[in-house]
């Protein structure tokens, strides 16, 4: 049984999706040892409380410097430390706002993974998170977008491809009606999907690229 760690930001429906499929059946050889926040106020941390799921907080509002830089590194290891203590062996970026350092991302290669919303390589990368994204699909005038599980390395969105499901943009969408849809078509779908993959060590490598064995 693996321990899984969670990286949360906010409201927490991503985790709640993930608690949805473990309630379900849907993710096997895995459970939630911990769940850690950036944020003291994250109505994740409630959900997580209400289960009886250990909870920890290592405030990004701590690490910024002076000046307005932010001390990545020591947010990251702070992380790290709690995982530690908690004997997390796979890591899960549910609606986390923070990009860890590289020491942390190599700690955790291939274990751990984040789920974006877009079809990456379309609109990932620096400045592209929450409604941001769908703004720029909007913007962008495409008819079809969805989310994305990668595994997560130093560079922001750029690591192996685990699994994308499309969803449509329609018309008189709003940047909330389609972070909506991609959320509950997309996202609530394949991460859980993808964690119990990755629980069951069904996941490998040919060439670079992320595959799935059939169960």
């Amino acid at each position: 049984m693996k321990n899984i760690g969670i990286l949360v930001s906010g409201g927490g429906t991503n985790l709640q999706a993930i608690f949805d499929a473990l309630d379900a059946g849907k993710i096997t050889g895995g459970r939630i040892a911990l769940v850690l926040s950036s944020s003291p106020q994250a109505f994740a941390l409630t959900r997580a409380k209400n289960r009886g799921v250990p909870v920890a907080v290592v405030d990004s509002a701590l690490y910024k410097r002076e000046g307005g830089d932010f001390d990545r590194e020591a947010f990251s290891a702070e992380i790290a430390r709690h995982f530690e203590q908690a004997q997390i062996g796979i890591v899960v970026l549910a609606g986390f706002n923070f990009v860890l350092a590289a020491d942390f991302v190599r700690r955790y290669e291939n274990r751990i993974i984040n789920v974006h919303p877009s079809l990456i390589p379309s609109f990932c990368g620096k400045g592209f998170y929450g409604l941001n994204t769908h703004r720029a699909v909007l913007a962008s005038g495409v008819k079809l977008t969805g989310a994305t599980v990668h595994f997560v390395t130093a560079e922001p969105d750029a690591g192996p491809i685990i699994a994308q499901k499309a969803v449509p943009v329609r018309y008189g969408d709003t940047p909330e009606t389609l972070q909506r849809r991609v959320m509950e078509e997309a996202e609530w779908v394949i991460l859980p999907e993808v964690i119990d993959h990755l629980c069951n060590d069904r996941i490998f490598f040919d060439g670079g690229i992320a595959y799935v064995r059939e169960k």
